[in-house]
């Protein structure tokens, strides 16, 4: 296992010199003076030319590579245009936020996706089946965008029951130590921030569900009916085992194994899609934070940001792998 472990990071690193390298060409080829943009309209020729300068603009662009290279291994990603804050700071920042979004979703979707693909293929044919089905249809079809628009529509607006945007309420005071909300308020005992923080999750992550959820059910569906035509279950049943501990003890792991696939995959996939979400609800993660960064054309926003997404999915690919070793004896290990 150790082995395996070892050869699937050290084939992380060339797919990570890989994203590096599109992400600078991509940059570099974007129109724009990114000198300009640092200093404004206004600068003198001198100041550009300094500016141009001090970020290796003037060299060869093998150089420039380099240079970016070195300063992402550093984790000096320049510093913001309108904030003039260290872009490595303002990630640290709102990571936790984009994680704690991202994590709730992918719980949210787990759970139900994972049930209501188990219920269906035990009941193939069924109206649970064909309506659970038609329901992940409308899922992976809804927009998440405008989704969330509806949910602030009858549950803040109309209901009443939830926040509209952000991550706390301007009453609510807590004790940031990790800046995940939650755990910070499990941590310091603040049963009022709790709730409050899990108020304003429970919308964002309930719209950034809705995808990944119907994927992750339709996709058990499909595992499980596989599953139950193969011969050990045919044999299990013939020895008069109960349903529940057929599907429970025998076929539920066999099934899930590619799920486990998908879930990973899924989960990377909210890092970037977490973007419209967060602009939606006014999340102050890193998805918001992105966007605005496009807007107002901050090269150095977009740099990090882009790279914080690309990194980010590698690595949960990476303990894709990993978990699907672990869980499936058929794949070597050795």
């Amino acid at each position: 296992m150790t082995g395996f472990i070892i050869r699937r990071i050290l084939a992380v690193i060339p797919t990570l010199l890989g994203v590096t390298v599109v992400i600078f060409l991509m940059l570099s080829i974007t129109p724009g003076d990114p000198a300009e943009l640092l200093l404004g309209e206004r600068a003198t020729p001198e100041s550009l030319d300094a500016m141009r300068e001090y970020l290796g603009l003037k060299e060869p662009l093998h150089v420039q590579y380099g240079m970016f290279l070195k300063r992402v291994v550093q984790f000096d990603l320049g510093e913001t245009i309108w904030t003039r804050e260290k872009v490595s700071k303002e990630i640290m920042e709102r990571f936790p936020a984009t994680i704690e979004l991202a994590v709730a979703a992918m719980l949210i979707s787990s759970f139900f996706g994972i049930i209501l693909g188990l219920i269906s293929a035990t009941r193939q044919y069924s109206w649970f089946d064909y309506l659970s089905m038609v329901g992940s249809l409308v899922g992976v079809s809804m927009p998440v965008f405008w989704l969330a628009l509806v949910l602030m529509l009858i549950f803040s607006l109309t209901l009443g029951w939830f926040p509209m945007s952000g991550r706390l309420g301007v009453d609510t005071e807590i004790e940031v130590i990790t800046n995940f909300y939650l755990l910070d308020a499990v941590l310091t005992g603040n049963r009022e921030a709790f709730w409050d923080a899990l108020r304003h999750l429970t919308l964002p992550a309930a719209a950034l569900s809705t995808i990944p959820l119907a994927i992750v059910a339709r996709m058990t569906r499909s595992s499980m009916l596989e599953v139950f035509r193969q011969d050990y279950i045919k044999t299990a049943r013939a020895k008069g085992l109960s349903e529940f501990r057929i599907v429970m003890k025998h076929a539920l792991r066999n099934g899930l194994i590619p799920v486990v696939t998908v879930v990973g995959l899924q989960f990377g996939i909210l890092m970037g899609g977490a973007i419209l979400t967060e602009t939606v609800f006014a999340w102050p993660g890193v998805g918001k934070w992105l966007f605005d960064g496009v807007v107002k054309r901050d090269y150095m926003v977009i740099q990090g940001g882009t790279l914080l997404v690309a990194t980010t999915f590698v690595l949960v690919n990476l303990v894709v792998d990993v978990l699907y070793a672990v869980i499936n004896p058929r794949i070597s290990v050795r």
